[in-house]
């Protein structure tokens, strides 16, 4: 059981990587990257299990959060560079670096 729960959070890993990797869309890239969380929100989770210890649990509470408000951030600045670019590609934001 623990060998399967393992090898859906290194898929839900591997999903994100590839897809931050390979899409230019900013709201695909923000979607793998949650992807990418939870898979290590479920590796954190089933490791605590196993070990029969709770901090793992816990710390996922305080990483779904962060990534909750990391979400919003990255959203209110695609909407941002929406409104300004009419684009989400990750190309045009390059105008951020400056």
């Amino acid at each position: 059981m623990l060998t399967q729960y393992m090898v859906v959070s290194a898929l839900l890993i591997a999903i994100g990587a590839t897809g931050v990797m390979i899409r230019r869309n900013f709201m695909i890239v923000l979607m793998s990257l949650e992807i990418m969380i939870n898979g290590a929100g479920l590796l954190l989770i089933t490791m605590s299990y196993y070990i029969g210890n709770v901090s793992g649990q816990v710390m996922f509470l305080f990483v779904a959060a962060v990534a909750a408000s990391e979400t919003a951030v990255g959203l209110a600045i695609a909407v941002m560079m929406y409104k300004r670019k009419k684009s989400v590609d990750i190309n045009d934001f390059s105008i951020l670096r400056k």
